[in-house]
Parts: C-alpha cells; structure tokens; sequence
C-alpha cells in the first residue's frame, strides 16, 4: 500500500513538472505560455461539463480521461499562481484539507488543521457521526457563517470591499439554472421563500400567461406594421418591435426562475432535470433519424406530421420497453 501511495504520489510530481515545463518561457509550448487565468476559465468549464457527460455514459475509462483533464486545469491555475509567487498546487491542496478538515468536526473532531490531532474521546466521535441531516446542514452553515465572518475581518482589515448582503457570496459565472437555485437558497435560508409548491405552481402560471400576453402583443404589432407598410407615409414603429422583444426574453426569464423555484421547492435539482430531458429528447430523435433511414427517406424529406407519426412510433415503443 505504501509503495502504491508513493507511485501515485511521484504521478502527481510528473504532472506538476509537465505543467512547469509546458510553461517555461524558453521552451514551453506557446499556447500554454500565453494564458491567463482569464483566458482558461472557459476551458475550466468546458471540462466539468465533460466529467458529466462521461459520468452520464457510465464509461469508467472516459470517467478517468476527463477527470485528468479536469485536474490539468486546476495544476494550470496553480503554475500560474506559482509563476508570481501567489500560490502554488501544495497551498490549493493544503487549502481544501484544511477547509474539509474544519467543516467535518463530526468526522474529525476538534482537530487542528495543524497538527492532525484529535482532542475528542472516540465516545464522542462516535456520537458525532451519528448526527441526523439536519443537524448536519445547520452545523454546515454555523461554520460557513464563522468562515464568512472571518473573511469579512480579513478584507476589512486589508481595506477591500467587504459583502453586504447574502448573495454576494453566490458566484454569477454560475450556469444560470444553478445560479438561479443558489439565489434562492440564499434567500430561503432568511424565510424570503414560499411555504410550500403550490403557490409556486400559481406563479409559473402567471408567469407562463404574462409570456402569452406579450407574444399577443407582439402580434398586433406586428399585424399593425404590416398594414402601415402598405402605406407609403406611415413608418413602422422599429423600436417598439424591439422593446417588446425585449419584454418576451424578459418574461421568459422570470418563467424560467419561477421553474427552477418549483423544481426546488419539489427536491429536483433543476440542471439534473433539464439534462436527463434534453437527453431523452435526443435519444428519441435519433430513434426517429433511425426509423426514417430504414423507410429510405431522409427527415427533410418528410412533412412535420410524418415526422410526428414517427415521434409517436419512437415515444410508444420506448413507453412498452
């Protein structure tokens, strides 16, 4: 076991001075010279998504590939970091032991970050993991408000600005169906949050109801602009057409978020949801490409309600497997 800890070990050293190697400014690789934090944070996300997407197939092998090509971005940013003696991959490291160290005492103990000891009686340990779900989410929050106390100390004391509200701490380069369930919550943890899910329902109705009213709208604009346009001195009203477009994004915005509130409000994780649908969405379409080649013809070729017959064909058989 030792010597399987020291060859995994001496694998991560590798990949650490590959990094560096890549990076040096004499014989590195241009393009992994030229980037900035900035530049990689796109490609950051590009890989979780496909750490996903492999863990979707099931595939252990894919699952292993990207999670490596995940962990390359996090040794990226630590070089970086290294470069202008920020940082280096040991702090990050060190950084989250710590924090998984002082967020667990019900695994841990009151053990030092430091030192590693515990100062518990196994006795108590014991009773410590035995905590139920709840009393485990509030320890979970005491501390994350302790940490956030503690942050506001550092920056106040360094002169930063210092967060004044509960969503500051909510990252905006979220996803924006998790950014969207973290703000609410933040807010539900202050009581700023439906009781239940029927009152949500109602307000995806409404919201639902307020897209409709604009697309009426946009309608009667439209049809407006059309009869104007046989006039030679009547111009159409551009800017009103655009406001409305604006208003239509507007409202499906809030009927997304209302969406997402509901999906909370009934425990599904709103991205999880979207996923597995698109998924069936295109497992079932391929099944309808599948179909059509097998009758010689291409989807192009067919009408919309040929291609529903088909849909429907796809939805029934998968409903009976």
């Amino acid at each position: 076991m030792q010597n399987a800890n020291k060859a995994k070990l001496s694998e991560m050293q590798r990949l650490l001075d590959i990094m560096a190697q890549l990076r040096d400014p004499k014989s590195g690789c241009p393009w992994d010279v030229k980037q900035t934090m900035e530049s990689l944070t796109r490609y950051t996300i590009e890989e979780a998504y496909e750490v996903a997407d492999a863990i979707a197939t099931g595939d252990m092998r894919e699952i292993k590939d990207e999670l490596g090509d995940l962990l390359f971005q996090v040794v990226f940013y630590a070089q970086i970091a290294s470069e202008s003696s920020a940082f280096s991959f040991d702090d990050v490291a060190q950084s989250i032991s710590d924090k998984l160290v002082r967020r667990h005492p019900h695994v841990f103990g009151a053990q030092s970050v430091d030192d590693g000891k515990d100062s518990e009686k196994e006795g108590e340990a014991l009773q410590r993991a035995t905590l139920s779900d709840t009393a485990l989410n509030a320890q979970w929050d005491a501390i994350k408000a302790q940490e956030k106390q503690l942050k506001k100390q550092r920056s106040e004391q360094s002169g930063q600005a210092v967060e004044t509200s509960i969503l500051d701490s909510v990252p905006k380069g979220m996803p924006a169906l998790m950014y969207a369930q973290k703000l609410q919550k933040a807010c539900a943890k202050v009581g700023f949050d439906w009781p239940d899910a029927a009152p949500v329902i109602d307000k995806v109705r409404e919201e639902v109801e307020e897209i409709q009213q604009e697309l009426d709208h946009k309608q009667r604009a439209e049809t407006a602009a059309e009869e104007a346009s046989k006039h030679v001195n009547i111009t159409t009203n551009d800017e009103a057409l655009h406001d409305n477009q604006n208003a239509i994004e507007e409202e499906i915005g809030d009927a997304l978020f209302a969406m997402v509130n509901l999906a909370r409000h009934c425990k599904v994780d709103a991205d999880t949801a979207l996923r597995n649908a698109s998924n069936k969405f295109a497992n079932r379409f391929k099944d309808v490409e599948r179909l059509a080649a097998e009758q010689g013809e291409t989807l192009d070729a067919l009408t919309l309600d040929e291609m529903e017959a088909l849909w429907q064909q796809v939805k029934k058989s998968s409903f009976s497997a």
